[in-house]
């Protein structure tokens, strides 16, 4: 595929043949545009709450009832900042997930910088250590990283990953593991610094160099199945060579569920169960017509609940 452009022609072409023929081979393609009920108390579906933006602290309590209401049965957190959610005590937040009856089991955090080097390396480090206890105390099962530092060479892959991997012992030490979580960016491809990139040399993907690099006992994957998907890549394939390492995934499509016709759920979902993962949590990015982020999140949730291939 030459270019972002051809890919999603050709993306949507499968959807289309899909659609048509009753089966598809892409995972690319959404098949299941009209889903067989099942009923919602059966299954488990995450939500990260960036999904929700300003709209979850309108009143909070009241809006974690109504995430609950819509069948989300666990929470991703983002926003946390010394000790507290999005402006509000953590604690305080945790108990007020419960009583809407949600669990927190994940959350995203960044350290304080985007550029890493040898002069800032300690600063990031000493940022987990607390960061991981205040996570310890709000039950989480998973600590991920969202956002990728810079990076625009062979080397800088390379010192991130002994970034992560000191990053994700400190972590460990807690009792808690250290994930890391994609974009698209990652799929862009580098070479070492003394190297030109050319057409024999197209350099590696970095989050091929983020795989090989770091220690699986110390650092394992939250895979975005749409930001690989835009960073064409195939996320059924990448869970197929590497079931150790993707733990988690990020469920996600242009903007509701289903309506792209550029994202294969079920395939995604037979894949996640053959592999064992027990967790993922449902992001949805923007709403392109209007809507509230709430009314997305719920047409999003009522999808998985209708899905046959979704337990």
């Amino acid at each position: 595929m030459s270019n972002r452009r051809d890919f999603l022609r050709k993306a949507s072409f499968f959807s289309a043949a899909g659609l048509l023929a009753g089966k598809v081979g892409s995972v690319y393609a959404d098949t299941t545009s009209a889903p067989a009920p099942v009923a919602a108390a059966k299954k488990k579906i995450g939500l990260q709450i960036y999904s929700l933006g300003k709209e979850l602290y309108e009143d909070l309590p009241k809006r974690l009832k109504e995430v609950k209401s819509m069948g989300y049965t666990d929470l991703e957190l983002a926003g946390y900042d010394k000790g507290k959610i999005g402006g509000v005590d953590m604690m305080e937040f945790k108990k007020m997930a419960e009583d809407a009856g949600l669990k927190i089991i994940s959350s995203h955090v960044n350290p304080p910088v985007r550029h890493y080097t040898k002069e800032n390396k300690s600063q990031i480090l000493e940022y987990w250590k607390p960061t991981a206890e205040d996570h310890v105390k709000l039950g989480c099962k998973y600590l991920i990283q969202p956002m990728m530092p810079e990076c625009g060479s062979y080397e800088d892959a390379a010192f991130i990953c002994d970034i992560f991997n000191e990053g994700g012992e400190i972590v460990k030490a807690t009792g808690l593991p250290f994930g890391y979580h994609n974009h698209n960016m990652e799929f862009q491809r580098v070479v070492k610094a003394s190297e030109q990139k050319t057409p024999k040399n197209p350099g590696d993907q970095i989050y091929d160099l983020f795989l090989a690099k770091t220690d699986p006992s110390l650092v394992f994957f939250e895979m975005d199945v749409y930001w690989t998907v835009m960073g064409q890549n195939d996320p059924v394939e990448y869970m197929q060579k590497h079931p150790d390492r993707i733990k988690v995934l990020h469920i996600k499509d242009r903007a509701v569920f289903g309506q792209s016709g550029m994202m294969n759920f079920e395939m995604i979902f037979k894949q996640m169960y053959a592999n064992g993962i027990q967790d993922y949590f449902v992001e949805l990015e923007h709403m392109p017509d209007g809507r509230t982020q709430f009314a997305g999140v719920k047409d999003c949730a009522a999808y998985l609940q209708k899905a046959s291939f979704v337990k």
